[in-house]
């Protein structure tokens, strides 16, 4: 049953490819085709250079798409995009600094730079270019690490009916591959036996839709190759399969769960002895201020300002008083014990586990409220041709990771590139040059018309061109006459040049930006004022379209990268500047309590909310001269100071540079040269005021030591004198 129900699965799918399949879409890839032809410098059709071999006119062309292109490209992809995260609440705000880094280094591996420059080509050339965001499980270990990807688009078909331009509304999306049996092995070699009895048609959906000539072709394109394969074991013919990746949004109910925990028993008897502990010493104090109070009655009633009735009935109320107290105060930290001992945890499942969980008398007893809600998740799943379903899973996310940048919008999934409106001028260019040049082959290679018999053939076949070359005919006939080519009329040269106006102004890529030294500005300012004005036409599509596709490609990265690092990580970020430092950041660090227990994450990123946003203009190109003579001026104003004026040069070792020459670094040697002197001029400074109270310590202590002795020298003469007088009075009495 589940085989037959996956078979039906796998049929639904390859039907719902046939249907996305359809004229338009084969009409927009046939002319999508025919665009990157002419950005590939193949320009003319088979029958276009059969029918100018036929007439000996040349078969080359002058790309003019080519360059344009490069340039709009350059101006599209000349810095990395920069997102930016923005902290839901004070909490998320650690976290949401560090999604930024997590970006660049995912970014890093991923190899961002060039890969979003082939995106956006695919924008100029095939009308659409496609990231997809997508998780490598083999990486860092087994761990896993977030990665951008590109996919062409011409193997993406899109519901029909979207009609967002970064497809969000689409009911699915189908990513169509024709893959060897054994690459396929390779890819999934837990689905070997699946793959093996696969058998789909590699051809399904695919045609030829280039117009070219393919063996005279300058460039090799992947339908030329066709479905060549072999097994490198063998060396045998691989076969190919067709294989779907099939994307489509699902609704599916989950329940918010708040579950109330049982204590842990070491916890509570820890919280029952804090309690205890802090009752006694309420009680010590209670009754040393029961105490207190009674010696404070009793001496009201000995002193006859309260009755002894009323002091007894005083102290009983002291006494229940206390009791109440200590009563409430119990009650206060048995509910504090009960609160903190009972934790209530969150927690989101699906329908079908909580039916599963709500069986349990002891569970169903522990939530407190359960919250249905409905959400969306991608459901992927990967099948070979109309009967094989190699897996299904889903991806936590409510937007497709597929996020397309396209180029001319038309309100369906089928957008316009930069090179159609050029093809025709292109053409035009290209007939003018073959006409003048045929012009040209004529007049230097004359035709004669001659009587039949009047001219020995192959001698005039053979010197009629050459110079100097003496050339008879028979007597008797009239001589061969020349036939000259009409003189090409002067438009020609207009058209050319008008052509090539005319595919800057459509394009809006001027010659000037190229280096075109002869159609560029005489001074200056009016360079940097045409080089302004000319790349607004490119800043609008960046403003209205690509970097709102960055900021989409922002969101799907938040959520897949939050979906995967769950555990505890360290990111490497390699800065790009040799001022800037290598940096190190931690996401889920778990923090333990002093039973070493993880009771928490810090930095915990899986379950942080923020917004991502991306910075405006930051994949545009900087004039380099402007910058750096508006830096100089500024440094000249005082406004920055030598670091910022040096950062942004290209100057080799300005990090050693800043080190010798900064002002900064000068002020600071003297600011510590300063204050090596001023240490030693404040400690010579301490020495002599030390020295100096000592010495008047020493002084003072003199002085009233002299003071002291002039006194005793005093006393002494006195009682010498009173001595002397005693016994003077004791001689006369005698």
């Amino acid at each position: 049953m589940a085989r037959s129900t996956k078979k039906k699965k796998a049929e639904v799918i390859y039907q719902l490819f046939q249907r996305a399949d359809n004229a338009y879409r084969r009409k927009w890839q046939s002319s999508s085709q025919k665009c990157s032809d002419f950005y590939h410098n193949d320009q003319l059709t088979r029958d276009e250079m059969q029918s100018l071999e036929n007439s000996g006119m040349p078969s080359f062309t002058i790309n003019r798409i080519t360059p344009v292109i490069e340039m709009m490209k350059y101006f599209a992809t000349s810095q990395n995009p920069r997102w930016q995260a923005v902290g839901a609440e004070g909490s998320d705000t650690d976290v949401a600094a560090v999604h930024a880094d997590i970006a660049d280094y995912c970014w890093y591996i991923s190899n961002g730079n060039s890969l979003y420059s082939h995106v956006i080509q695919d924008a100029l050339v095939k009308g659409i270019g496609f990231f997809q965001i997508d998780v490598d499980p083999d990486m860092d270990r087994g761990m896993g690490e977030v990665v951008f990807k590109r996919i062409d688009p011409h193997d993406v078909w899109v519901d029909p009916m979207s009609r967002d331009f970064l497809f969000r509304d689409a009911g699915y999306i189908i990513i169509k591959k024709d893959l060897p049996k054994n690459h396929l092995i390779s890819m999934f070699p837990q689905f070997k036996r699946k793959i093996n009895a696969a058998d789909g048609s590699a051809n399904t959906g695919n045609q030829f839709f280039s117009q070219r000539e393919t063996f005279n072709s300058d460039s090799i394109q992947p339908d030329d190759i066709g479905n060549e394969a072999y097994d490198p074991n063998t060396s045998e013919e691989d076969q190919v399969v067709d294989c779907y990746e099939f994307y489509c949004k699902e609704k599916y109910k989950l329940y918010n769960l708040f579950i109330q925990l049982p204590p842990d028993t070491d916890n509570l008897q820890e919280l029952q002895r804090n309690v205890e502990e802090n009752i006694d010493d309420l009680r010590k104090e209670l009754q040393v201020q029961l105490k207190e109070k009674i010696i404070e009655i009793d001496m009201l009633v000995s002193q006859g300002e309260m009755i002894p009735e009323r002091g007894q009935l005083e102290k009983e109320k002291a006494e229940e008083e206390m009791k109440e107290q200590l009563s409430q105060h119990r009650m206060s930290l048995t509910a504090k014990l009960k609160e903190e001992a009972t934790k209530i945890e969150n927690q989101i499942v699906t329908e079908d586990e909580y039916k599963v969980l709500i069986k349990n008398d002891l569970f169903r007893q522990s939530i407190v409220e359960a919250v249905a809600f409905y959400d969306t998740r991608i459901r992927v799943s990967m099948s070979l041709g109309s009967d094989t379903i190699l897996y299904e899973t889903y991806i936590p996310m409510a937007d497709y990771p597929i996020v397309p940048i396209p180029y001319m919008w038309t309100g369906t999934p089928y957008p316009m590139s930069a090179v159609l409106p050029l093809i025709g001028k292109q053409q035009e260019i290209n007939k003018a040059h073959q006409l003048m040049i045929h012009n040209a082959n004529l007049a230097s290679n004359l035709r004669w018309l001659y009587e039949e018999g009047s001219v020995p053939e192959e001698e005039w076949e053979q010197y009629s061109s050459a110079p100097g070359a003496l050339l008879k005919y028979r007597q008797g006939f009239a001589p061969p006459t020349a036939v000259q080519p009409q003189n090409i009329n002067q438009a020609f040269f207009s058209t050319v040049q008008e052509g090539k106006q005319d595919m800057e102004y459509i394009s809006g890529i001027y010659s000037s930006m190229q280096g075109d030294l002869g159609q560029q500005h005489d001074t200056y300012r009016g360079l940097l004022a045409q080089d302004e004005h000319g790349t607004r036409r490119i800043k609008a599509w960046m403003n209205d379209i690509v970097e709102p596709a960055l900021e989409q490609v922002g969101k799907c990265f938040q959520m897949m990268a939050q979906n995967t690092y769950k555990a505890h990580k360290v990111f490497r970020i390699v800065q790009a500047s040799a001022i800037q430092e290598d940096r190190k950041i931690e996401i889920n660090v778990p923090v333990y309590n002093d039973l070493g227990n993880a009771v928490n994450l810090w930095n915990d990123y899986s379950s942080a909310r923020f917004d991502v946003r991306v910075v405006a203009g930051s994949t545009l190109p900087v004039n380099r001269w402007a910058l750096l003579e508006e830096y100089f001026r500024w440094y000249q104003s005082g406004l920055i100071d030598d670091i910022a004026m040096l950062a942004e040069t290209d100057v080799r070792g300005k990090e050693n540079i800043l080190k010798r020459k900064s002002i900064y670094s000068q002020l600071k040697s003297q600011v510590d040269s300063l204050e090596g002197a001023l240490k030693d001029r404040d400690g010579t400074i301490e020495t002599l005021s030390r020295q100096l109270v000592q010495a008047g310590i020493k002084d003072q202590t003199r002085s009233e030591s002299k003071e002291v002795e002039s006194q005793t020298l005093e006393t002494k003469a006195q009682q010498k004198l009173l001595r002397q007088r005693m016994q003077d009075q004791s001689k006369e009495k005698k």
